[in-house]
């Protein structure tokens, strides 16, 4: 977004506030950057961001990339590199250095883009971060102004929040934000300038919109979030990501040994832009259940073992399921309140199919334990259910009769905390809302009202 006569605009939401309300500032064209740490995160976004006319100084104690970049080349191969290096430091926009004293000195943003390894036990190793953050805490009392420094390591949730037992802290002069890289090699230099991703995070706004004003002429809105929020972004597109390649790889093992074009499956699959290749289901909310999803993917699981294939992801998906389920029992079993409400008893909102519903499952287990619970669901009728629905119901749940109630109202009157596990409706909502009952939400409903507390994760 370009604003004129050198000018950006970059659009700014509350940290943390989501699809808040965006205000604009008017900020300078360009920025003297510090980039720690000229791999492969550190020395294509160095490059990039001085194509995007901000001066930067990259820094790394390996004199050989150093040497490199200052001699206008790329330490490394990677497509696009090598003439962006080279253009940019003719240009006197990048240049590279081993003192960290001089980058800190000149800088109004640090990024900082070291690498975190896996360590034997499968945690993250923040030995470089660390020591690079006390590097640059060495030098903060030199400045007279403050210094954003911006995390674009991969990092867990918490990290940035421990930078500040390395010095750097608002009253030391730094303020500290993540923005987290969203890189491939091999197409890395295309990722930066054409990004599908850009997120910013931290808890103070103004360093959030300096450090999202640098991308300001890529043709991307940035994500300004909670600095805890953007660290957890990057792991669950990477974990997305891998848990997509793999569900390709099982489904085309079993149609291989089925002898179906596993191209064709998938191919077709991704027609559907609406449910499968879309957000549909990527919202947390309860345990899935109804007649479809867990007998497909029993069928699924026990055809691929008949055929001596082991398919671990897809099988996962059921046991995943019922920990999931499992957690919400036990967040309801840890509510204080002796009679407990449940807004929906089928499996999802706006249907009476109550085959496989996690709630039956929750309910039969509570009252199993000797809990009170009452249900209403807007959807059913005891007199008006039949076949393999009620008999599912009745065999689960014998004198499910006396705990439905016909009304809301009666429910909300009669308990002492309610359970919600599917979206209600306005109406519905207004009156929970109305009750000022405490509400654990197990569906993660965008919340009607503020009565509406997501209690389960």
């Amino acid at each position: 977004m370009a604003g004129g006569d050198g000018i950006q605009l970059v659009g700014f939401a509350r940290p943390g506030g989501g699809a808040g309300e965006w205000h604009t500032r008017d900020v300078e064209e360009s920025s003297n950057v510090a980039v720690f740490g000229l791999g492969y995160v550190g020395c294509v976004t160095a490059a990039c961001l001085a194509r995007l006319g901000h001066r930067v100084i990259g820094v790394d104690r390996d004199e050989y990339k150093v040497e490199c970049v200052g001699g206008g080349r790329a330490p490394f191969y990677e497509p696009g590199l090598e003439e962006l290096v080279r253009d940019n430091v003719a240009a006197g926009r990048l240049s590279a250095s081993s003192n960290a004293a001089e980058a800190v000195e000149r800088a109004d943003i640090v990024l900082i883009a070291v690498g975190t390894p896996s360590q034997r036990n499968g945690n993250l190793s923040v030995e470089q971060l660390h020591r690079v953050a006390s590097e640059i805490a060495q030098h903060l009392p030199r400045r007279r102004r403050r210094l954003i420094v911006a995390v674009r390591s991969t990092v867990f949730p918490g990290t940035c929040e421990e930078l500040a037992g390395r010095g750097l802290t608002p009253g030391a002069g730094a303020l500290v934000v993540a923005n987290p890289e969203f890189l491939r090699e091999g197409s890395a230099v295309r990722d930066f300038l054409e990004p599908s991703l850009l997120v910013v995070g931290g808890d103070d706004a103004g360093a959030v919109q300096e450090v999202a004003a640098l991308y300001a002429s890529l043709n991307i809105e940035a994500c300004l979030v909670s600095l805890r929020t953007a660290e957890m972004i990057k792991y669950v597109c990477n974990a997305f990501h891998a848990t997509k390649i793999t569900f390709a790889n099982e489904v085309g093992a079993l149609c291989s040994a089925l002898e179906i074009p596993a191209e064709e499956v998938m191919d077709t699959m991704c027609r559907d832009l609406k449910l499968n290749i879309s957000p549909a289901y990527l919202k947390p909310g309860f345990a899935f259940g109804g007649s479809c999803l867990p007998k497909d993917l029993r069928t699924f699981a026990y055809r691929a073992s008949r055929l001596d294939l082991k398919l671990p992801l897809l099988e996962s998906v059921l046991p995943s399921n019922d920990q999931h389920l499992g957690r919400a029992i036990q967040a309801v079993l840890d509510l204080p309140a002796e009679r407990v409400g449940f807004f929906g008893l089928s499996f999802k909102a706006n249907t009476d199919d109550l085959r496989e519903s996690p709630v039956v499952a929750i309910l039969e287990h509570l009252i199993g334990k000797g809990r009170d619970v009452r249900v209403f669901d807007p959807h059913i009728r005891l007199d008006s259910i039949y076949g393999s629905n009620r008999n599912f119901l009745l065999s689960t749940i014998p004198h499910i009769g006396r705990l439905l109630h016909a009304r809301l109202e009666e429910l909300v009157g009669w308990a002492q905390h309610l359970v919600v596990t599917q979206t209600p409706a306005p109406a519905f909502a207004e009156t929970i809302s109305r009750s000022g009952l405490p509400v654990l939400d197990l569906a993660h409903v965008s919340p009607p009202s503020r009565s509406l507390d997501r209690s389960l994760g």
